[in-house]
Parts: structure tokens; sequence; C-alpha cells
């Protein structure tokens, strides 16, 4: 059962982006419950409550977790990888929201089981639209399985 702590995690090492997205998903009432974490290696720890997020509660999942693919220590692709090869996370819907646009990276997140991959737009407005949108749709429209 999902915690009603709890429903965004955002995994993004830019922190213009982080700082983009966040207020995108405020200007909707949707930033209220979320968590950002800066880079894979982080986003694996808080989702297997390990490191310094020992002690947080296993079943306390995300509704929807928002996936940067390059980041450092560990890509998105290893971290979807991992999320979606566990039997205690792969439920949970992963958006791929990234700058990559290479056909290479598309596929493989889906193989691995993306729910949706979103190329991050470059123009400021077209941002917080799209960012606003998926905010609105994972949160409100989609029926989770939690």
């Amino acid at each position: 059962m999902i915690n009603n702590e709890l429903e965004i995690l955002l995994v993004e090492d830019n922190m213009n982006d982080a700082e983009l997205t966040i207020r995108a998903l405020k200007k909707n009432h949707l930033a209220n419950r979320l968590v950002h974490v800066k880079d894979g290696e982080e986003a694996l720890q808080f989702l297997f409550s390990e490191g310094r997020y020992a002690g947080r509660a296993q079943e306390e999942n995300p509704k929807v977790i928002f996936l940067d693919l390059k980041m450092p220590k560990l890509t998105g692709i290893e971290v979807l990888r991992r999320i979606k090869s566990d039997e205690r996370t792969h439920k949970i819907p992963v958006v791929v929201l990234t700058s990559s646009n290479q056909d290479p990276d598309i596929q493989t997140c889906y193989d691995l089981g993306a729910n949706s991959y979103v190329v991050k737009p470059v123009e400021f407005d077209t941002f917080v639209k799209a960012v606003s949108d998926l905010g609105m749709y994972w949160m409100i429209l989609n029926k989770s399985p939690f």
C-alpha cells in the first residue's frame, strides 16, 4: 500500500531542470508530496531503503517516478533496469523525462519497462506545460495498482 506522504519521486541531477519540474508541478498543486534525489545511486538507496534512507518504510513507494537518463554514478537506464527487475518496485510507473531523443535510449527504456518516454522541451513555457500535463495525467487520471 502506498503512503499518502509520497506521490512523486523526481530523479534529476540538473538543478535547473529539477527546479523547473518542481515549479511546473507546484503550479498545479502536484508537488506537495514530492521527493527529489540528485543521482541514480541516491534513487536506488531511496527506493530500497538503503544508505542514508535506511529505516524508510520500504512499502511507502511513490505513485510515479520521473527519471532522467544522463546522470552521474548510475545512469537512468541502470536505475530503470533495477526498478523493473525487482518485485518490490516493478509496478511503480516510471516516466523517463530526459533530453535524449536517441532511438537506442528510447528502445532500451521501453524494453526495460518504462511506462512513458518524454523528451524535455528546450523552450521554457513548453517544458512547464509538458511537466504539468505529465503530473496531471500520472497523479489525477492514471489509476495506480497501489
